[in-house]
């Protein structure tokens, strides 16, 4: 950073800055580790020759809090593989199930935004597709944070949910199905995107009316043929700046699908069998006849389903990221 003419490029500057900081900071909490390790050893010392039981009080309160400091440390030193850093984005996509399955996609939504909140990321509504009688068809949120890809790359996958439709009126079960799909924010992609293969469709953003309705067709749905991704975007009143999004997003989920490839090869060569993440259904919501939110990666169980949905995800991601180590 020091170099002459270093902020001459400003991507690749602000880029290194974030990676700079990033490191910082894992190396601040690193020393304030050791600084409160030594602090509690010299306090049981202390408190063992002056025999005072509440500085051993003292002492177990300490650790206790260290320990829980070090878990998190431990688990961002999980977060090694490439991109693991970066912000990303987050979509979510109702399945099988008709209107329940568009509520249901509305009720994820809402859990990881109540999630992000918890952490104190910012989050961007980039798209919302609504659903024709209730919910929403998809929806893409942007997401900034320390390790938001690291942490939201455990939420990809069929999401299951049991309950008795609100939408039936004859009170029946229904299961309804939604996929959450991450994919991190990559400043340069090795991704090659030819125009001849895509198809650009502009259309009028929705709203929820008033002076802020969108008068002009500024939203952006872009659709590469030869893979079927579509991206859209309508958190711009410019459609050049809408367009210019959905082009970052398609190219992180292109970017995204060669590494996925590339991970299903050499699964092939180890001769390993996975399942693919739109198949594959990582976890159950059941609402009736009991209440439970099941992970079916780690087995990991919560009994309290409304904390779950009001985002209260720690439990879940930070299990199948210690499985996954």
């Amino acid at each position: 950073m020091a170099v002459p003419g270093f902020w001459q490029e400003r991507e690749r500057a602000k880029l290194l800055s974030q990676q700079v900081e990033q490191k910082r900071r894992i190396l601040q909490k690193y020393q304030a580790l050791e600084t409160q390790l030594d602090d509690l050893e010299v306090l049981e010392e202390l408190g063992k020759a002056e025999g005072d039981p509440s500085v051993e009080r003292e002492v177990q309160l300490g650790a206790q809090e260290f320990g829980k400091r070090l878990e998190i440390l431990e688990l961002e030193a999980f977060l090694n593989e490439p991109y693991d850093e970066n912000d990303c984005y987050l979509s979510i996509n109702a399945g099988a199930g008709g209107t329940d399955a568009q509520d249901w996609a509305e009720m994820l939504l809402r859990m990881y935004l109540r999630y992000l909140e918890r952490r104190r990321w910012r989050a961007s509504l980039i798209e919302v597709s609504p659903g024709e009688v209730a919910g929403i068809k998809s929806a893409t949120v942007e997401i900034s944070g320390p390790y938001a890809y690291g942490y939201l790359k455990a939420e990809r996958g069929v999401h299951r949910l049991v309950r008795i439709s609100p939408f039936d009126a004859n009170a029946r079960r229904h299961t309804s199905f939604a996929a959450v799909t991450a994919v991190p924010k990559v400043e340069e992609a090795d991704v090659e995107i030819r125009p001849e293969d895509l198809r650009i469709d502009t259309y009028r953003a929705g709203g929820a009316g008033g002076q802020h309705v969108n008068k002009t067709d500024s939203a952006v749905r872009i659709t590469h043929l030869p893979t079927g991704i579509v991206v859209a975007c309508q958190k711009e009143r410019s459609q050049h700046q809408n367009k210019a999004i959905a082009m970052e997003i398609l190219t992180a989920r292109l970017y995204e699908l060669n590494l996925r490839e590339k991970e299903k090869e050499l699964a092939k060569v180890r001769g390993e069998l996975r399942a693919i993440e739109w198949g594959s259904q990582i976890r159950s919501y059941v609402l009736q006849p009991y209440q439970l939110v099941k992970d079916h990666r780690t087995e990991i169980e919560v009994g309290n389903v409304q904390a779950v949905l009001d985002g209260e995800l720690d439990t879940f991601i930070e299990g199948y990221l210690r499985r996954k180590r």
